[in-house]
Parts: C-alpha cells; structure tokens; sequence
C-alpha cells in the first residue's frame, strides 16, 4: 500500500509534539523540586499532591476523549477543544511556577490537576489526528513516527536550555525559562497546526453510547491483549525513567553525569526513528515492536551487575535502550491509530473515546511506576544520606531486574495480539 501522504502535511502534524515535550519535562522533574526547595513544603506532602493530581488524570482522560468525539459531533472538528485546553495549559503552567505563599498546598494541587487537564484536552484530540489525515497504515507509522520525533527533539531542548543559560541549578529560574521556551514555540506551532491540517472522515458522527465499547471489544476480541502489553512495556519503561537519578547518583556514583547521559539516550532514538519506520513497513508494526523490546531486555540484562564508576558501560546500556525507544513511542499508538480505523469502517465514531482510553493507560503505569518504586523503597528504609547496602540492592533490583519481568509480560500479552499488518 503505497503512502499518499505529503510532507508538508506530516510536517504540520508533527510541530505541536515539540512545544507540548518542553512543557511535559517541567511536570516531572522541576516541579516537584521548586516546591520542596523554593516554596518550603515538605517532600513527602510534595509527593501526595503530585501523585493525587496524576491519579485524578488518569481517569479523566476517557471523559476527554468522549468530549472530544462529541466536538465532531457539534462543531465537525476536534480544534475547539483544543483550543480551550491550550488556554488552560498555559494558564495553569505559569500558575504553577508562581505559587500563592498563603496557600502553596492547595495550589501544587489545584493547578496540577488543572495542567494536566488542559494537556489531555490537547493531547487526545492530537493523538487521534494520526488516524484522521489519512487512513493509510504506512502513512499512521509515518505520522507517528514523525510526532514521536518531534517530542523527542523537544524532549532534548528542554534538558539543554537550563544549561545552555546556566540556571540549571535553579529549579524557579529553570521553571521560567522553560515557560518562555514553551511559549514562544508553542503559539506559533499550534495555530500553523490548526489552521492547516485537514481531516478525512470516513464515518458517520454517530450519537455516543458506552454500548459501542463492548462491541468493539467483542468485534476485536484480542485488543485487550495489545492494550495490556501496552501497559506492563510502558510500566517497564517508567521504573527505570523515574529511578534513574536515585540510581546514577547512588549506585553508579555519577550524579554529575546524568544530564549529558539523558541526552546520548534521547538522541540514540531519534536516530534510531527512521530505521524503526522503515522496518515497520516491511515487517509489520508488531514484529517491529517486539525487536526494539528484545533489544531493551538484552541492555537490562546487565545492569544488576553495574558498580559504582562504570560509567562507560551505563553509558552504552543508555544508548542501546534508547534505541529501542523511538520504537516503544512511535509503533504502539500507530497500531492504535489501525484499530481505530478499522473501526471507523464500520460507522463506530468513538475514535476520540478510544485514544483516551490509551492516554489512560499511558498514565496509569505512570503513576503506578512512582507509587510502586518509592514505596518498595520506603518499606526497605531507603535514605538518601546514608543508603544502606541492602537498599541499593533493592534499587538496583527495581531499576534492572524488574522491568525485565515486566517487559516479558509485554511481549507475551503483544504476541497474542493478531490484527496487526
């Protein structure tokens, strides 16, 4: 099937991906520390907030991808709620870094779970496009690949502008010059985004019904196979992405290293992007798949046996499984992006519903991977001060072998999945 798909149109869908990337990094990593350093919360209440706003996320996001299905419905387009989440993306983002001192508390979580509102009512609506523009399957790996790009690159110049401008050490300063970034990035991109995509339906705008799910379910009856593979690969990916500072600073003994390693990591997958691309088109999305997951395992096997100053060797196990990450972004929503098409073939005009469910499950092991890992590593008395050796080796054992347990499940629940071309 050959690709109809031009440039300029994957172009235009992909430059949302980059500002969103640079506001997404914030969340995870500067936030929680300008709250516990700069505002003076505790870390533990810090911790709460954030996990109780995640929480909240989670389960919003099928409602959002319901309304999102219900903009087509009214207004024959899926901008408007866009536009609205942008509007509550960027207020809600600079409210954050500028905290009312009376009430720190209640703002870390109103204003958490008010940005991660307004991505969700950017970020479900986008994801859908990629099996709107065209109806394709080598066009979606196309268009998913190309925003995973994107968000990957964005993902790169946001570890590098605090740096670059020398206010890394300053989690406030850090914070403002991100929102600028974003800012100036994210106005342009978004409305040349709007204005020029262009969306192709191939189904009615049927009134919504949760009836449909069940069908689905029971047309496609091994999508839940592909869903839970997705879920236990994306929680084998979280552990060792929220432990990876706690495990270079303590185990390799690196800590001053970490920035230009998350780096190597990130570029490793956008150079490994097109070939994942080009072998997807030739083998199949899953089977494409599942090698970038055997390639993960084969760099995890060794890091249980990592040391303090093996560097070197961290170093390579970083660029192998980054890698295998262009692929673990890019190919599971392309596959997503099929089953939502073939579904819209049969009149089933739930396309926004289904990727909420999907943006759901993303940040569900998310979440997962934070409560999970901390509180395993509380059980075992970690502290940071003074570490003992048992829970380093329980630090290693979340950060390496149990992903590995974890990305088995993976590949036995995806294996099972046959819809895939």
């Amino acid at each position: 099937m050959n690709s109809k798909l031009k440039k300029k149109e994957v172009l235009y869908y992909s430059l949302i991906a980059l500002p969103l990337a640079i506001i997404g990094l914030p969340l995870y990593i500067y936030i929680p520390t300008f709250y516990a350093t700069d505002v003076g919360l505790d870390i533990a209440i810090v911790g709460l907030l954030i996990f109780i706003a995640r929480v909240s996320d989670v389960f919003t996001d099928p409602f959002f991808g319901y309304l999102s299905d219900k903009c087509v419905q009214w207004f024959n387009s899926r901008k408007p709620l866009m536009i609205v989440g942008s509007l509550i993306l960027i207020y809600s983002f600079y409210s954050l870094i500028n905290p009312n001192k009376e009430f720190p508390q209640i703002w870390l979580l109103l204003y958490s779970i008010l940005i991660y509102i307004g991505w969700s009512m950017i970020n479900i609506p986008y994801l859908t496009w990629s099996s709107e523009i065209s109806f394709n399957k080598i066009d979606t790996t196309t268009l998913n690949t190309s925003r995973e790009m994107f968000t990957i690159i964005g993902v790169i110049i946001a570890l590098l502008i605090p740096y670059i401008y020398g206010v890394s050490q300053n989690p406030k300063e850090t914070l403002e010059l991100l929102l600028y970034s974003f800012l100036i990035l994210f106005i342009p991109l978004f409305f040349i985004s709007i204005k020029n995509i262009n969306i192709k339906s191939n189904s009615t705008n049927n009134k919504f019904n949760l009836t449909k799910i069940k069908k689905i379910y029971t047309d496609i009856s091994d999508l839940k196979y592909l869903q839970i593979g997705y879920f236990f690969n994306n929680l084998a990916n979280a552990l060792p992405a929220t432990l990876f500072l706690l495990f270079i600073e303590f185990v390799i003994q690196e800590k001053d290293s970490s920035g230009m390693i998350l780096v190597l990591y990130f570029c490793s997958a956008v150079i490994a992007l097109p070939f994942w691309n080009l072998l997807a088109n030739k083998i199949g999305k899953k089977k494409t798949w599942l090698l970038s997951i055997f390639l993960a395992l084969i760099a995890f096997i060794y890091v249980p046996f990592l040391e303090a100053k093996d560097l070197n060797l961290f170093i390579i196990i970083s660029i192998v499984t980054g890698l295998s990450l262009g692929a673990d972004m890019a190919l599971p929503t392309s596959i997503q992006s099929d089953v939502v098409q073939t579904i819209n073939t049969k009149n089933e005009n739930i396309s926004g519903l289904l990727f909420g469910i999907w943006t759901m499950i993303t940040k569900l092991s998310l979440a997962l991977s934070v409560a999970f890992s901390f509180l395993i590593l509380g059980l075992f008395n970690f502290e940071a001060d003074s570490p003992s050796e048992l829970s380093l080796f329980v630090l290693t054992t979340l950060y390496g072998l149990v992903p590995i347990f974890f990305k088995l499940l993976a590949i036995y629940f995806i294996r099972k999945y046959s819809h895939d071309r």
